[in-house]
């Protein structure tokens, strides 16, 4: 599914289906002229890739859309997020700014220097947050098309022990969060996570907005156009792999079950 010489891959699915499965922070793949503006060293950097990327959510989410009866479109970014981060505001709209994790981060999951904060991250954005923003947007019109509708899967996982970075890191955190949007998080689609997860991890292991809140919708869509729906998914990582950067365990082809009951839950027959 994903070509580290492509910054992002759409796979596309069933021709009528509307959902979308977004993976916007399973990569590690820094291209060399970003690598060079990033102040840690290769080991420190290594380590820091091992917190903050949502290892195997590629994966997962292929194994996903082969499992599911009608078969999902897929939009990976092959980026790592410390390129840029997609799913961020680009400005002053970022809670994150206040820990140096806005749409470019300056500042690691410890709060320790990424980048110098005085660059200017004007060329990032311009090379990567952008067009990853006009591709994801077109591929949500072209399900709106296609079907009269779209439906976004945000796949994400977070670690077991809270990291410095973290706004909202003393809540509980259960085995799987589901994110969600006051206005284009409906009602059903929440009850089809729930019921899609609850029968393989238990009714009482998943979570809302703890510890991590809200879902990914395209700037042009979000909070007008009721068309679009979304739910994020947050795995922790003890589930399905080994802390921190290791490898995925039987735990993988668990969830991705319960994402693929979810695609087919929300996808008429």
């Amino acid at each position: 599914m994903s070509d580290p010489q492509r910054p992002f891959t759409l796979t596309p699915g069933a021709a009528d289906s509307p959902v979308l499965l977004h993976v916007p922070h399973g990569s590690r793949h820094i291209p060399h002229r970003v690598r060079k503006g990033i102040t840690l060293d290769d080991a420190a950097l290594e380590r820091e890739l091992d917190h903050i990327t949502d290892a195997h959510t590629a994966e997962l989410a292929t194994a996903a859309a082969q499992m599911a009866p009608v078969a999902p479109w897929c939009f990976v970014n092959n980026l790592s997020r410390l390129v840029v981060d997609p799913e961020r505001f680009p400005d002053e709209r970022e809670e994150m700014l206040a820990v140096g994790m806005g749409a470019v981060y300056t500042r690691t999951t410890h709060r320790e220097p990424l980048r110098p904060p005085e660059d200017d991250p004007t060329p990032l954005l311009e090379a990567y947050f952008h067009p990853y923003a006009t591709a994801m947007t077109e591929a949500v019109e072209a399900r709106i098309a296609a079907a009269g509708h779209a439906v976004i899967i945000d796949v994400h996982s977070y670690p077991t022990e809270s990291l410095p970075y973290e706004l909202h890191g003393t809540g509980p955190r259960p085995p799987v969060c589901l994110g969600t949007d006051p206005f284009h998080t409906p009602p059903e689609l929440l009850a089809a996570a729930e019921s899609a997860f609850g029968d393989r991890v238990g009714h009482d292991g998943i979570g809302h907005d703890t510890p991590f809140a809200g879902t990914y919708v395209p700037l042009r869509h979000y909070g007008s156009d009721r068309r679009v729906t979304a739910l994020m998914i947050e795995i922790r990582r003890d589930t399905y792999m080994t802390e921190p950067g290791g490898p995925a365990g039987p735990g993988l082809k668990t969830l991705a079950e319960a994402v693929a009951g979810l695609v087919a839950s929300v996808v008429p027959r």
